[in-house]
């Protein structure tokens, strides 16, 4: 008995948590079993985990057929599994087979989550060494889907939700998560949930699918992760007369009432998790995303994914797509369909990259960059009516009404969609990006894929094959005379893992540009 002690407490100094092992690769060292051997007990963590049934009932620490037949007798779990002991790789072909076998997207999203909500580990597993296969079902498009219908498939928790109920009492319901070494905190409102609009507390799908991309791509505990809906109410009728719906029924808390709370929320985070937790905040609606990002951005470790995420991946996907059209960035055209968070964040980050290139003041190489919005092309004779994050981008020009109309006049070389708004890259819109480009570069980005301003198909076939695509949701590979033509996709999860994980190993309390930029290459 003694050497099992000592074994389990030789184990247990595998989880002592530091910036250095908050992350490593894989997922033994997520869980901490990479230096395991067969002669010494495989699970560090025992000597605070419940044994037998309880331990079975614990998806972080259940393994399931996986224990070892010295864990069954350490952990007595003898009776309570099949004789059997099955490796994690031949339960992960079992699962992947079983998932395979669903025809509806939506299914196989309900059946990783139940895998997660049972083992953990496994889960990360799949996702890990199938995250071609599966990203499209933890994350975009799927996780639009189960949002909308998150209050019928909800089963168990994944996270925290903070309503106006606890106001006054934030710091205290942050202390009743489990978990106290937090590093990185996704956090929405449900007001703008990918181009499905207000969803209010069933937007919890958002930061609970981002932050198993932070394990799976960027290899961040599970554990140095929480997942967080703020909840002040949705304007969404048809949720207020869902019987099923989990969130406040209420209308939608703005003003005083709204900002005191997210005030609230943001120094009680600080206060209990430190200056060094990155808040990653998720799709909220324009005119609160902005206001957030520009109050807290001097005060705390915060990251708009929307605005600063997009902006990053698509930059990315732009300077390596020069390779194919040609020319430096400065020598192109730009134009943006959707002045939101992502088309603005997008267009500012642009900029300052041909600034920095061109040592030109980032208000003239602002010039080279153009975005329509719902009224149209986005002039200076509009200026006062504008919201404040497009009056930069308000040039002098005459009004254009449409963008068709100011794909015409303005002849970009690359049109780039964040409108939330499918189908809108038109015949004729791709013919004439296509009459006066030898390669258009396309880039329909809003997700999901229901919202994509053009599918890979339309592309490809109104350009008659010349243009370069990509899209925020994944399109299948699509043949057209004779060549097949694998579409790109600019989306946010090939950035924004990596560059948390950049922040949390680095002790960074701030985001600059420069890291932005910097994360692009």
């Amino acid at each position: 008995m003694e050497s099992t002690m000592k074994e389990m407490r030789d184990g247990a100094s595998v989880l002592d948590f530091d910036s250095k092992s908050t992350v490593e690769g894989g997922v033994e060292d997520v869980y901490g079993e990479d230096r395991a051997t067969e002669d010494q007990l495989v699970t560090p963590w025992t000597i605070s985990v419940a044994s037998g049934y309880c331990l079975l009932r614990d998806p972080r620490h259940n393994k399931g057929l996986a224990f070892t037949e010295k864990e069954r007798d350490a952990h007595y779990l003898r009776g309570l599994l099949p004789p059997a002991v099955i490796s994690q790789q031949l339960q992960e072909k079992k699962l992947m087979n079983s998932i395979r076998q669903y025809e509806v997207p939506l299914q196989k999203y309900v059946a990783m989550m139940e895998l997660e909500e049972r083992n953990e580990r496994l889960f990360y597993k799949l996702l890990i060494d199938n995250v071609e296969e599966l990203l499209p079902v933890v994350y975009t498009p799927t996780v639009g889907e189960a949002c909308q219908k998150y209050g019928s498939i909800f089963r168990r928790p994944q996270g925290l939700y903070i309503s106006l109920k606890e106001k006054g009492k934030i710091l205290e319901v942050l202390k009743n998560w489990p978990e106290r070494s937090i590093q990185v905190i996704v956090v929405t409102d449900g007001e703008r949930i990918l181009g499905l609009g207000d969803l209010g507390c069933q937007g919890m799908g958002i930061p609970v699918g981002k932050l198993a991309l932070y394990t799976a791509l960027g290899g961040i505990r599970p554990s140095a992760c929480l997942p967080i809906t703020v909840d002040v109410g949705t304007n969404n009728e048809q949720l207020l007369k869902d019987e099923f719906y989990i969130g406040l029924r209420q209308r939608r808390a703005t003003g005083q009432e709204y900002a005191e709370l997210l005030d609230e929320f943001m120094s009680a985070v600080k206060q209990n998790y430190g200056e060094k937790v990155l808040i990653q905040f998720e799709d909220f609606a324009n005119h609160n995303a902005f206001e957030l990002l520009a109050k807290y951005g001097t005060t705390h470790l915060v990251f708009n994914d929307d605005i600063q995420g997009t902006a990053s991946v698509v930059l990315a996907g732009v300077v390596a797509a020069l390779k194919l059209i040609g020319g430096t960035l400065a020598e192109h055209r730009f134009l943006f369909l959707g002045a939101g968070e992502a088309g603005t964040g997008i267009a500012e980050l642009i900029a300052l990259e041909i600034s920095k290139q061109t040592k030109a003041p980032v208000e003239e190489t602002r010039k080279k960059i153009c975005l329509v919005d719902s009224k149209g092309l986005i002039v200076s004779s509009r200026k006062d009516s504008l919201q404040h994050f497009k009056k930069p981008w308000a040039h002098e020009h005459e009004p254009v009404n449409n963008l068709l109309d100011a794909v015409k006049v303005i002849k970009p070389t690359i049109l780039i969609g964040s409108s939330g708004v499918g189908r809108t890259f038109t015949k004729e819109v791709i013919e004439a990006m296509a009459s006066f480009n030898e390669k258009p570069l396309i880039l329909a980005l809003s997700n999901p894929t229901s919202q994509s301003e053009c599918t890979a198909e339309e592309a490809y076939t109104w350009s008659k094959g010349r243009a370069i695509f990509a899209s925020g949701s994944p399109f299948d590979p699509f043949e057209y005379n004779g060549k097949v033509f694998v579409p790109g996709q600019a989306n946010n999860a090939y950035i924004f893992p990596g560059f948390g994980l950049g922040l949390v190993i680095s002790g960074a309390i701030r985001v600059h540009d420069d890291m932005l930029l910097a994360a692009c290459k």
